[in-house]
């Protein structure tokens, strides 16, 4: 095995993406999250904030039925009418995972990577959570705000990552075990154990004896 990726799907609050971030510093690979919309950016000329707009979320209520029909694995020519559509800008971003799967061993947050990998034998998929109330203190603490707005947070940001997995993935379920290789309770296990198991289910996947 040349290479392998890590993917991270996270509860907000669950510290999710601070156990992908000291998982890459530990294995000393890269972890993407926002560097991937600015790599998409790079690569199409859309602007960055188009990609940020539709991070994880769809735009508006609904996507029109014309837009729906566009396969998730076309991405269109610049020329294209729906170059920056919410689906183009999907595809766009699965192309450049499943290009990063290939050629790199990193790991990739939220984006919907578990499922656009699910084919991939090289791939480590992990779902990240934790009780509401750990949840609660920890946005509390990390963007300085009340109770009552962090429950806020949790409920709408949880929300729109559910909707927009269910919408890319043909109805799946974000939260669904079948999905992962593991799921971990970053409130019991901790976060840094959390590092430490995936650590050492990449040698058990992967038959490594390092």
């Amino acid at each position: 095995m040349d290479n392998y990726v890590i993917t991270i799907a996270r509860g907000f609050g669950s510290g999710g993406r601070e156990i992908a971030t000291k998982l890459g510093e530990h294995l000393g690979i890269p972890c993407y999250d926002r560097q991937l919309l600015t790599m998409a950016s790079e690569q199409t000329g859309i602007d960055e904030e188009v990609f940020i707009e539709v991070d994880e979320k769809l735009r508006g209520k609904y996507i029109s039925n014309f837009l729906r029909k566009i396969p998730f694995s076309m991405v269109l020519e610049p020329q294209e009418k729906d170059f920056v559509s919410d689906i183009n800008v999907f595809n766009i971003q699965a192309e450049l995972i499943r290009n990063l799967a290939k050629t790199e061993t990193c790991i990739i947050v939220g984006k919907c990577a578990d499922h656009i990998l699910k084919d991939y034998k090289n791939v480590i998929s992990v779902y990240i959570e934790a009780p509401r109330s750990a949840c609660v203190e920890s946005v509390m603490k990390k963007l300085y705000v009340s109770e009552e707005r962090a429950n806020q947070l949790i409920q709408s940001t949880d929300k729109y990552r559910g909707k927009y997995y269910n919408y890319y993935t043909n109805g799946k379920t974000w939260t669904n075990p079948i999905n992962y290789d593991l799921i971990l309770n970053s409130d019991r296990v901790t976060r840094d154990k959390c590092v430490k198991l995936i650590a050492n289910y990449i040698n058990i996947k992967f038959d490594r004896n390092e």
